[in-house]
C-alpha cells in the first residue's frame, strides 16, 4: 500500500505522477480504499464504499493511460461524493434513516462529469440528515452518528458535508465533493483544516442531487489546495437543462484561475463581532502574509478595511431556506416520516417552516434584491473580500449547537442569499492543535479571483500541507 505521503499529495501532483505513469491508478485506489476501511468507521466518515466500482474505473483508467487516451489532470483520481449525490445502482441516502435504501437508475450529473474525466469513485461521505433542511442541533443528525473531527476525535467536522470534512482531514480520498446552502463546505473545511470552493450559484448541475433550497444550493469540490479545486470545478461546471437554476454556458462554465493585476482584498472588519483568542491571532498573522505580498516587485494583492452592509440579510436568508426546504421535503413531512430523523429539531422543523407565511417569504425575497445591490457596490470597490472563515475552533462532539454555534453570521447568510462565490483555506491552528481558516469572497462569476487569492495565500504558506497524526 502507498505511504501518506503519497495519498496526502494535492490532486495537482497525483495527477503528473498518474500521467507520466509514476503512479498506477489501481494502486492509488486500493490504497485509499484500504485506508478508508481502516479509519472511516472510527470517525464516521462515509455512508457506502464503492470498491467493485472504484478499481472497475481505476484499471479502466490505468488501461486508457498505458494506451495514450489521457483524459486530464482528474483521469485515475479517486474521490468521494456527498450522499445526496446519485450514484446509479447505489443508496442515495441523504443522511436518514427512512431513505437507507434509497437507490436511482442514473448518475447525478456531477458524477457523470467526473466519470467523463476519469475519475475513481470511492463511495458516498456521510452528512447530516436532509442537509440541515429541517434544522438540527446536535451533530449526531445523521443516520450514520456525528462524523469525528480527524485532528480531534471529540470535536464534530461542522456543516452537512461533515463527511467529506473528515474524509479530506484524514486523507481518505483525493478530493471530495460536498454541497453548500448556507455553510456546508466553507464550514467543514474551517473545521478540518482543508481547501473548499462554494462556486458561484448556478455554475454547478445540481441535477441528481437532493435539493433542499431550490434557489441557494450548491455543488462544491473539497481539496488539498485552491489549485485543485480549481481543476475540480473546470470539470464539474457548465450549463445542463436538467438544472432550471443553471447557467448559460457562457456563465456557468468555468475556464480557471488566470487573473492579471493586482487583486484588491477587502478585510471584512465587521464580520463577526467577537473571534475566538486563536482565531484572532491566526487570521491577523495571515492579513500580514497578505499585506506583505503588496511589497516588492510584483504588488500582487492589496489589503485595506471594508464594512459589511448592515440589514436583516440572515433573517432574510433563513426565511428563504425555511421555505423552500418544506417544499422539498413535503412529502416526508405530510407522510410523517420526518419523525424519523435523529435530530429533535429536525421531527418538528418541517411543520415550523411549513407555517411562514408567503408575505414573509415575499419580503425576503424583497430584502434580497437589496443586499444583491449593495454588495455589487462593494464589489465595485475591492476584488475580493477576505475574513476568519469562522470565530471558532471545531465545536465539541456532544455540543449543543445552538449554544456552541449560535453567533451572528452575517457573510454566510449574505453569500448564500447572494450566490457568491467563496473558498476556505487553513491559516493556522489554535493552541489546542484545532485548524482555523481564512476565507476569500467575490462577485458572482469571479470565482477565477477567489481561486487565485487563496492561491497567493498558500504559496506563501505550508498550513494546507499539514495533516492530523492517526
Amino acid at each position: 500500500m502507498l505511504s501518506e505521503d503519497i495519498l496526502f499529495l494535492p490532486v495537482a501532483e497525483l495527477g503528473k505522477k498518474i500521467r507520466t505513469r509514476q503512479l498506477s491508478p489501481v494502486e492509488l485506489a486500493e490504497s485509499y480504499l484500504d485506508r478508508s476501511r481502516k479509519l472511516g468507521p472510527k470517525l464516521n466518515a462515509y455512508v457506502t464504499l464503492t470498491p467493485e466500482l472504484a478499481l472497475q474505473q481505476a484499471r479502466a483508467a490505468e488501461k486508457e493511460i498505458a494506451a495514450g487516451k489521457y483524459r486530464g489532470p482528474l483521469h485515475g483520481i479517486p474521490f468521494a461524493a456527498k450522499d445526496l449525490l446519485a450514484v446509479k445502482g447505489y443508496p442515495t441516502t441523504w443522511g436518514v434513516r427512512p431513505l437507507v435504501d434509497q437507490k436511482f437508475d442514473r448518475d447525478a450529473t456531477v458524477i457523470r462529469k467526473l466519470h467523463d474525466a476519469g475519475a475513481v469513485l470511492l463511495g458516498k461521505a456521510a452528512m447530516i440528515e436532509l442537509a440541515g433542511g429541517l434544522g438540527y442541533r446536535f451533530a449526531s443528525a445523521s443516520a450514520t452518528g456525528p462524523a469525528k473531527n480527524p485532528w480531534n476525535t471529540g470535536c464534530w467536522t461542522c456543516g452537512s458535508s461533515s463527511g467529506s470534512g473528515a474524509i479530506m482531514a484524514a486523507g481518505l480520498a483525493a478530493f471530495a465533493l460536498g454541497t453548500e446552502t448556507w455553510g456546508s463546505i466553507i464550514c467543514p473545511s474551517s473545521f478540518c483544516g482543508v481547501t473548499g470552493l462554494r462556486p458561484t450559484f448556478g455554475r454547478v448541475s445540481r441535477a441528481g442531487a437532493m435539493a433542499l433550497a431550490y434557489s441557494m444550493d450548491k455543488i462544491g469540490p473539497m481539496g488539498r489546495t485552491a489549485e485543485d479545486c480549481d481543476l475540480i470545478l473546470r470539470v464539474i461546471s457548465g450549463h445542463d437543462p436538467e438544472d432550471l437554476g443553471c447557467l448559460p454556458e457562457a456563465e456557468a462554465k468555468y475556464s480557471g484561475s488566470m487573473v492579471s493585476g493586482q487583486l484588491r482584498m477587502g478585510w471584512m472588519a465587521n464580520q463577526w463581532k467577537e473571534l475566538q483568542p486563536d482565531v484572532n491571532d491566526a487570521t491577523t498573522q495571515a492579513r500580514k502574509v497578505l499585506e506583505e505580498s503588496h511589497g516588492g516587485k510584483s504588488k500582487e494583492a492589496s489589503v485595506k478595511n471594508v464594512s459589511l452592509p448592515e440589514g436583516p440579510w440572515e433573517a432574510a436568508a433563513g426565511t428563504i431556506v425555511s421555505v423552500e426546504g418544506a417544499t422539498a421535503f413535503r412529502s416526508l413531512i405530510q407522510s410523517g416520516q420526518v419523525t424519523q430523523l435523529s435530530d429533535p429539531l429536525a421531527r418538528i422543523g418541517g411543520y415550523m417552516n411549513e407555517e411562514i407565511s408567503a408575505s414573509d417569504f415575499m419580503l425576503a425575497q424583497r430584502i434580497r434584491g437589496v443586499i444583491v445591490k449593495k454588495m455589487d457596490d462593494l464589489f465595485n470597490e475591492v476584488d475580493v473580500l477576505v475574513g476568519a472563515s469562522l470565530p471558532v475552533t471545531a465545536s465539541k462532539l456532544e455540543a449543543n449547537l445552538d449554544d456552541e454555534l449560535s453567533f451572528a453570521d452575517p457573510i454566510g447568510g449574505i453569500g448564500n442569499i447572494c450566490g457568491l462565490p467563496a473558498i476556505s483555506v487553513p491559516c493556522g491552528f489554535s493552541k489546542n492543535g484545532l485548524p482555523v481558516g481564512l476565507q476569500f469572497i467575490a462577485r458572482p462569476l469571479d470565482d477565477a479571483k477567489v481561486v487565485h487569492a487563496a492561491r497567493l495565500f498558500q504559496s506563501r504558506t505550508n498550513w494546507h500541507t499539514k495533516r492530523p497524526a492517526l
